[in-house]
């Protein structure tokens, strides 16, 4: 099967370039199922009702989580619902609301997502996190049992040593092990040797003369001057669009993965 995975959809400028895009992009590369990196989705934290409908809406089959998936409550009973497609870190601790991981089944294909979260830097460092690996063995051990069509680890995290270890402690046992949170995509894209797909970090959805997205004016002046000021999101000139395409075979894991980076004016 052919799966599409968006990078960080960045607020209603991300918002609106998935839903100008993606019907084109399944159509052109005959996508099966759209996974979509939801956490930044509704003005840069977490994810409300309406924008999450207007996602798949757009084409968009799941979503994956991060460090902002749980800030909008309203959110929450959809995450704490198996058969949403919507889920936050799975390595949250206990009582945590919301699943980090589900399964979704498109065209009689089934397909387990799930979300780890690393150890993100500045407010969210101190938080008690469990093990991602320990997790992830966790979970894959619930279904050794069933038959996947294909598996998909998100890793939401600042550290590319993490990313690129995850990647590799999980070759051959997943489909893909996709990198986000750093909304900028980076050049390794590549099959794993035991067949995972992998990236460090995909990209993001969004304006690309922004900082990740924020307008630069709000970010230059607290780090010139060291004044405290607020992120606002950029939505003026040229977006990005950032994803990847990977194609699995029978065995559940990948024979090609391609990036998508597009500038749009």
């Amino acid at each position: 099967m052919t799966i599409l995975y968006i990078g960080d959809v960045m607020g209603e400028v991300g918002l609106q370039l998935v839903e100008r895009l993606l019907p084109g992009l399944i159509k052109e590369h005959n996508i099966d199922l759209v996974i979509a990196q939801a956490e930044n989705l509704s003005n840069g934290k977490g994810v409300n009702l309406e924008d999450f409908k207007r996602l798949r809406k757009a084409g968009v089959d799941f979503c994956t989580g991060g460090n902002w998936t749980l800030k909008q409550k309203e959110i929450w009973p959809a995450l704490n619902d198996p058969n949403q497609p919507i889920i936050r870190p799975a390595n949250y601790p206990e009582n945590t609301p919301g699943l980090g991981f589900k399964t979704i089944v498109k065209n009689g294909k089934k397909v387990l997502v799930i979300s780890l979260l690393g150890k993100i830097v500045g407010k969210e460092a101190n938080n008690p996190m469990d093990n991602p690996l320990i997790v992830a063995d966790e979970i894959l051990d619930k279904f050794k049992n069933e038959k996947l069509d294909a598996t998909v680890v998100n890793f939401h995290g600042d550290y590319s040593s993490e990313k690129v270890i995850i990647g590799h402690y999980l070759d051959g046992k997943v489909s893909l092990v996709v990198g986000d949170h750093w909304h900028v995509p980076t050049a390794d894209s590549r099959l794993l040797p035991k067949s995972t797909a992998h990236i460090t970090d995909v990209g993001m959805c969004g304006v690309l003369n922004a900082s990740l997205g924020v307008k630069l004016d709000s970010v230059i002046t607290r780090w010139h001057d060291n004044t405290p000021t607020r992120n606002e999101l950029e939505t003026e000139g040229p977006k990005q669009f950032n994803a990847v395409i990977v194609k699995t075979n029978g065995n559940g894991l990948a024979e090609d993965i391609k990036q998508i980076n597009l500038v749009i004016e």
